[in-house]
């Protein structure tokens, strides 16, 4: 597994820092947008685990539908400043709402079940789009490429720190009801990685940020990371998944590899315009 891990980071890391390094804003859009789909897919098939076919009905359908546009109002902001992203997006949720119930409609004669799938089908679209368009944004400031490569760097080496750690010093289970093999000492040693690669990153890369404020920062994504990392464990362990899917060899699916992400880039950016920009 070790060996599977190790080449299939070997493979993409590269790629990915290539697409964000050298790609335009309408290449990282599509990405974050296909990533954002195929997210989507794994989340349905963990929690419609028990009734498959709710997965090709027409309400996640829709939901991946308002989920590139959530995401493709992100792009939209990057050429068009006047653009109200959050008041299009609340326009777009709402959208999103009336839709699914519209559909929800002419299935409720096959029994009530049909609004759990309305449910999670609008918790899904704020769960994966609307937070990887928060990332589409990040990537529309003057400094998007290195803040990409800086919420990637912290979210990953809290990961790491915590694995490591968690091998060979922990001894206390933080949560195990929903994931056993994590423990305090892991997750404390990975507050510690994220903000000791955090602060050699900034340093380098983004030396502008010199507020302690920056410190918060690093604690607040761990916190948000490690999150939402146990979040996606809440979801697979009600499913009774182990993976959400083998699209990443060693790693498991897609959603495996953003679970942290999906909590952490919705903070980083709100800090960012509303707590660094402020000082």
């Amino acid at each position: 597994m070790h060996i599977k891990r190790i080449i299939t980071a070997i493979v993409a890391f590269p790629l990915l820092s290539l697409l964000i390094f050298k790609g335009t804003i309408l290449l990282f859009t599509l990405f974050i947008s296909i990533v954002s789909l195929i997210a989507l897919y794994e989340y349905y098939r963990i929690v419609f685990s028990d009734k498959k076919e709710a997965i090709f009905s027409l309400i996640p359908v829709w939901g991946g539908l308002c989920g590139v546009l959530i995401i493709g109002a992100a792009y939209i902001d990057s050429f068009q400043p006047d653009t109200n992203f959050f008041q299009l997006v609340t326009g777009l949720l709402v959208l999103n709402f009336i839709g699914a119930a519209i559909l929800s409609m002419p299935q409720y004669k096959n029994g009530p079940g049909i609004l759990n799938v309305v449910e999670k089908e609008i918790q899904a679209v704020i769960y994966i789009p609307l937070s990887l368009s928060l990332m589409v944004l990040l990537r529309n400031d003057p400094y998007g490429v290195p803040w990409i490569f800086f919420l990637l760097f912290i979210v990953f080496a809290g990961d790491v720190g915590a694995f490591y750690s968690g091998k060979f010093f922990g001894r206390h289970k933080l949560s195990p009801a929903i994931s056993p093999g994590k423990t305090i000492e892991g997750s404390i040693g990975g507050m510690i990685f994220c903000i000791i690669v955090g602060y050699i990153f900034m340093r380098l890369f983004l030396p502008h940020l010199n507020s302690p404020m920056i410190f918060l920062l690093f604690v607040i994504v761990n916190i948000s990371a490690q999150t939402g990392d146990l979040f996606e464990s809440q979801l697979k362990r009600t499913g009774k998944i182990k993976d959400s899917g083998n699209i990443l060899p060693g790693h498991g699916g897609i959603l495996d590899r953003i679970d942290a992400l999906l909590f952490a880039a919705p903070v980083a950016y709100f800090f960012k315009e509303f707590v660094l920009t402020g000082l």
